[in-house]
C-alpha cells in the first residue's frame, strides 16, 4: 500500500509544493507499523527504505534527512548532506526537498510569497524554547511578513502534560506565553505546542500560521505518537520548489 499523506491546507505560491505523511500505507511492522520513515527507531532497515521508496514517488529528489537533536541549527539543504546534526532546513533551488520527521514535535513549514525559498523546521517545546523556528525565519533572510507558514500534526494540549519548569522557561522569555499553559489536577501544567509556535513567529514578525490543529497522541490510526506509544515510528513533513 502507498503511502498516506496531507496536502497542507494554506495559501502557499504555486511555485511551493508540501506535504505530510501519516503512518499508514507502508511495510513497517509493529510497533512501528505503517510508513515509518526514521531510521533511528529501531525499525527493520529493509522497511524503512521500501517506506521511503515508496514515498520517493511523489517527491522530484531524495529529501535532505536530518539528525535532529532538539537544537537551534539551521542548514542549506543544497550543501548538506543527509544525516547531518541540524533541526531546519532552508532550500532556494528547485526540486531540493527539505524535510523533518515528527512523532509528537510540531513539524512546520515555511515559504515565502515569491516562492523563491523553503524551509522545514522540527519544534519540540526544547527546540522552540531555544529559538529554533526564530533561526529558521533568519536564515530564509527575506521579510518575515512575506513568509506563510504551515504547523503539522503534534501532540495537542489534552495530551502534553509538562512541568512548571517547563513553563517558567517560556513565560521568562514572553510573558504571554502563559497563555499555551493550562493548570491541571496534578500540579502540572498541560501545553500547547502549536500556540507557543504562533507566539514565537509573531514576535518574528511572521502573521500568516495555518494548521496546528492535528493532534497524533489522541489519532493511533493515522499518527505516531512517541509519548502514547515510547517505541513508535516516525512521520515525515516535506517542503520544495516547483
Amino acid at each position: 500500500m502507498s503511502p498516506d499523506w496531507i496536502v497542507p491546507g494554506w495559501p502557499a505560491p504555486a511555485a511551493v509544493r508540501a506535504l505530510a505523511t501519516t503512518r499508514a500505507g507502508g511495510v513497517s511492522v509493529p510497533p512501528y507499523h505503517g510508513c515509518n520513515l526514521a531510521t533511528h527507531v529501531g525499525d527493520e532497515p529493509r522497511a524503512v527504505a521500501e517506506n521511503r521508496r515508496r514515498l520517493g514517488s511523489a517527491l522530484p529528489a531524495e529529501p535532505l534527512w536530518l539528525a535532529q537533536v532538539h537544537g537551534t541549527r539551521v542548514v542549506n539543504a543544497e550543501e548538506a548532506e543527509s544525516g547531518i546534526e541540524a533541526d531546519a532546513c532552508v532550500a532556494r533551488s528547485a526540486g531540493r526537498v527539505c524535510a523533518v520527521l515528527t512523532a509528537d514535535c510540531l513539524p512546520v513549514l515555511l515559504a515565502d510569497d515569491a516562492g523563491s525559498v523553503v524551509a522545514a523546521a522540527h519544534a519540540g517545546w526544547r527546540g522552540l524554547a531555544a529559538g529554533v523556528l526564530e533561526q529558521t525565519v533568519a536564515v530564509m533572510a527575506v521579510a518575515p511578513a512575506r513568509l506563510v507558514v504551515w504547523l503539522g500534526p503534534a501532540i495537542g494540549p489534552a495530551a502534553f502534560e509538562v512541568g512548571q519548569e517547563v513553563r517558567e522557561i517560556f513565560c521568562a522569555h514572553d510573558p504571554a506565553a502563559a497563555g499555551a499553559f493550562a493548570a491541571n489536577d496534578r500540579g502540572r501544567w498541560q501545553c500547547d505546542l502549536a500556540a507557543l509556535a504562533r507566539q514565537r513567529l509573531a514576535r518574528a514578525g511572521v502573521a500568516r500560521v495555518f494548521g496546528g490543529g492535528l493532534c497524533t497522541y489522541s489519532d493511533p490510526g493515522r499518527f505516531y505518537s512517541y509519548r502514547r506509544d515510547g517505541v513508535t515510528g516516525r512521520m515525515a513533513s516535506l517542503i520544495w520548489l516547483a
